[in-house]
């Protein structure tokens, strides 16, 4: 462990994290404050050196027993973004949680930087599995998962028997035939072309390719929309445009993100499962779909809002920590 600052957590009315001049310290003022310690942590995937950030709530006792929460973000995320705030919350709820950067990302190893792929996130998680259940305190292990690390926690829980309960907020949870829907064969087979490219040129050359993430303005970008402030969560530094996350997604990312195929693991499930979504989250359809082929217990909350409201926005955020604190303590 690194580094260990105190955060002042308050559970009734909250605002983003405001900085101060550490780095690694960030605080959320309301009423009835609550005190959550944060730890910078380190633990090893096949080699790799992950870093991330351990939660633990007011009054934690190391000789305790406590329930354990894994929080991972979307796509290209970093763990100081909607981890997080949803660790800080999950704390003051009394859970132990690590929110952590997975391999390629943020202050964690690997190259090329920025690179997505399921295979090597469904390590890291059981990397992270195996380092929190080393740790004497924890009692039992779950994960909620927001947007792409909804699908990632499919993953896991789908492999890992470890894993206890899951819930996934705002899920991105497609299968192959969604992503020939929405962008053709074509374009499939372009972006496959693109990237075994750039792996040529980085295992020739060690030089990376990489576009930008998310833009309005940017065709060539990953996820490109010409509608003023859609990608709003990603460009405002009031928000999720933090000093440690990159709008950069790498190209080889095409060779294997566009297989990810959290549906067909949602049978093998067996586990607690929570779904949060709403009708103007990321394909709604999906996550229905993903509920319905779930052979565990599970529950469906339906919310409102658009599908990055559920990464900051205080109802949408408010409305799943409430649910899925609830389904945790009966189920984890």
């Amino acid at each position: 462990m690194l580094l260990v600052t105190c955060i002042t957590f308050v559970a009734v009315n909250y605002g983003a994290p405001a900085s101060d001049n550490n780095q690694f310290s960030s605080k959320v003022q309301i009423t009835n404050s609550i005190e959550i310690m944060k730890r910078k942590v380190n633990f090893k995937q096949n080699g790799l050196t992950l870093v991330g950030n351990l939660f633990t709530p007011e009054n934690f006792d190391e000789k305790g027993h406590y329930k354990t929460i894994i929080v991972e973000g979307s796509a290209t995320f970093v763990k100081e973004q909607m981890p997080e705030l949803y660790a800080n919350r999950f704390a003051a709820e009394g859970f132990v949680v690590l929110a952590f950067d997975y391999s390629y990302y943020g202050e964690s190893e690997g190259k090329p930087r920025q690179l997505e792929n399921p295979a090597t996130k469904l390590s890291d998680l059981q990397a992270a599995v195996s380092y929190l259940t080393s740790l004497p305190y924890v009692q039992t292990v779950g994960m909620v998962g927001v947007c792409t690390s909804a699908g990632n926690a499919a993953y896991l829980a789908a492999a890992d028997q470890r894993i206890k309960a899951i819930a996934t907020v705002a899920g991105y949870l497609p299968e192959p035939s969604l992503i020939s829907s929405l962008f053709g064969e074509a374009e499939v087979t372009r972006r496959r072309e693109a990237a075994a490219t750039a792996k040529t040129k980085f295992e020739q050359t060690g030089e990376e390719t990489n576009v930008t993430a998310y833009s309005e303005t940017d065709q060539t970008a990953a996820n490109f929309a010409p509608v003023t402030g859609v990608y709003d969560y990603y460009l405002n530094k009031t928000r999720g445009a933090v000093p440690e996350w990159k709008n950069e997604l790498s190209v080889m990312s095409w060779e294997t993100f566009q297989d990810f195929d959290p549906i067909s693991k949602a049978a093998a499930i067996k586990v607690p499962t929570m779904v949060v979504h709403s009708d103007g989250s990321a394909f709604p359809d999906q996550a229905k779909k993903f509920y319905s082929l779930l052979n565990g217990k599970k529950e469906l909350v339906w919310g409102d809002g658009n599908h990055f409201d559920y990464y900051d926005q205080p109802a949408q955020v408010n409305h799943a920590v409430k649910n899925i604190t609830r389904f945790f303590n009966e189920n984890l």
